[in-house]
C-alpha cells in the first residue's frame, strides 16, 4: 500500500484533492497549482521539492487561506483538515484554525516580523488571539517558547526588535511563533533560506526535535534535496504547478523515476566526485502565461522526451511499491527519442 494512501485506519490530518489555484493576469486566470492531490498523515514530515516557480509556495498559501485577495484564488478542488473543507469556512472560522491548528513559517523572517513591535509583543499577540490568558501568563509562556527554540537570555530578547537579532535568531522567533499554540500541522516554507550552513543545520535539527516531541505533522517546502533526505518521511516533486512524482524518501533517493527528479538528483554536489562544474538543468520553468496546456510540461527540457510527450498529458500512475510518477516513459514501450523543437 502506498505511503500516500490511508494506512492502518488512520485518518489523514490534511487531504488536498485536485487543487487548482489561479492568478488573474490581464483578465484571464492562469493556474499556478494544477490538479494537485496528496495527503498528510498525523506525525509525518512531507517534503515538497522543485525549482522556484513550480507552485510550492502558492500551494501552501492556498492551504492557509492566505492568497492575495483579488489576485489569487482556489478555482477547484478540496482542502480538508480533520475532515473539514477549509474552502467552505469564512474569514473568522479560518482565523481560529490558522495559527492554532495549522501554522506556517515563512521564507524570510525579516519581512514576516513587524519591525515596529518588540519580539515579546508579537509572540504574546499570537497567544491572546487564541487563548484567554493574562498578560503575565502570556509573558511567562513567551519566555518558555523562546527557551524551547534555543534562544539564550529570553528575558532580554522579549524587549528587543527584529532588526536587533541575527537571521538565525529571527528564524527561531518565527518557529516559536508557529508552535506557540501547539498546532497539529506546521508548514515550513524554505525555513533555512538566506541562513549560513551551520545555522541551517541548527534550525532543521530544532524542527525535527519539536516535531518528535509534539508528534506534529510538517510540510517542508524546499529546493534542497539534502534537507529532504535528512528530514522527511515522504516526498512530493513538483514541476510547473503539477506533481510529477511522489513516494517515500528512501525510495526516491534509491530509485528516482521522473527525468526531472533524476536531473535534480544529478545537480547535487558530491564529495566523492572531483569536478570543476556542477550539473545544471537546461532551460527554465515556463511562466504562467506560457504554460503548455497539452503534453508534459517538462518535455522541452527533458533529455528522455518522446514525440508523444508534447501530445499526451501524463497522469500520476502508481506502481506496486506505492511509488507514483507522471511520465509517459512508464506508459509507453517505445524507446526514448528527442522531441523536435
Amino acid at each position: 500500500m502506498s505511503h500516500f494512501q490511508q494506512s492502518q485506519g488512520k485518518a489523514p490530518l490534511l487531504e488536498v484533492k485536485n487543487l487548482e489555484t489561479a492568478f488573474g493576469i490581464d483578465g484571464k486566470d492562469y493556474n499556478a497549482v494544477d490538479q494537485v492531490t496528496f495527503h498528510v498523515e498525523p506525525g509525518k514530515v512531507i517534503g515538497v521539492v522543485g525549482e522556484s516557480g513550480c507552485g510550492k509556495s502558492v500551494m501552501s498559501l492556498s492551504i492557509m487561506g492566505l492568497l492575495p485577495k483579488g489576485i489569487g484564488k482556489v478555482n477547484a478542488g478540496e482542502i480538508k483538515f480533520n475532515g473539514r473543507n477549509l474552502e467552505n469556512l469564512n474569514d473568522n472560522e479560518m482565523n481560529k484554525i490558522r495559527g492554532k491548528d495549522i501554522a506556517m513559517i515563512f521564507q524570510e523572517p525579516m519581512t514576516s516580523l513587524n519591525p515596529v513591535f518588540t519580539i515579546g509583543y508579537q509572540l504574546e499577540e499570537v497567544l491572546h488571539n487564541h487563548f484567554k490568558i493574562s498578560k503575565k501568563e502570556a509573558r511567562q509562556k513567551v519566555v518558555q517558547l523562546l527557551t524551547a527554540v534555543g534562544i539564550s537570555r529570553p528575558e532580554k530578547i522579549v524587549h528587543e526588535y527584529p532588526h536587533q537579532l541575527s537571521g538565525g535568531m529571527r528564524q527561531r522567533v518565527m518557529i516559536a511563533m508557529a508552535i506557540a499554540c501547539q498546532p497539529q500541522l506546521l508548514i515550513a516554507d524554505e525555513p533555512t533560506t538566506a541562513l549560513d550552513v551551520t545555522v541551517q543545520a541548527q534550525i532543521l535539527e530544532l524542527l525535527k526535535d519539536i516535531q518528535r516531541k509534539n508528534d506534529m505533522s510538517i510540510i517542508l517546502i524546499t529546493h534542497d534535496l539534502g534537507v529532504v533526505s535528512e528530514s522527511c518521511d515522504e516526498v512530493i516533486v513538483m514541476y510547473a504547478g503539477r506533481i510529477v512524482e511522489k513516494t517515500d524518501v528512501r525510495r526516491l533517493f534509491q530509485e528516482p523515476k521522473h527525468p526531472y527528479t533524476e536531473l535534480l538528483m544529478g545537480s547535487i554536489p558530491r564529495m566523492d566526485v572531483d569536478t570543476d562544474q556542477l550539473a545544471t538543468i537546461d532551460g527554465m520553468v515556463p511562466s504562467l502565461k506560457n504554460m503548455p496546456q497539452v503534453g508534459c510540461r517538462f518535455a522541452n527540457r527533458c533529455p528522455k522526451a518522446m514525440q508523444e510527450c508534447t501530445e499526451v498529458t501524463p497522469q500520476l500512475k502508481e506502481n506496486e511499491y506505492g511509488h507514483e510518477v507522471a511520465c509517459l516513459l512508464y506508459e509507453s514501450s517505445r524507446p526514448a527519442r528527442e522531441v523536435s523543437q
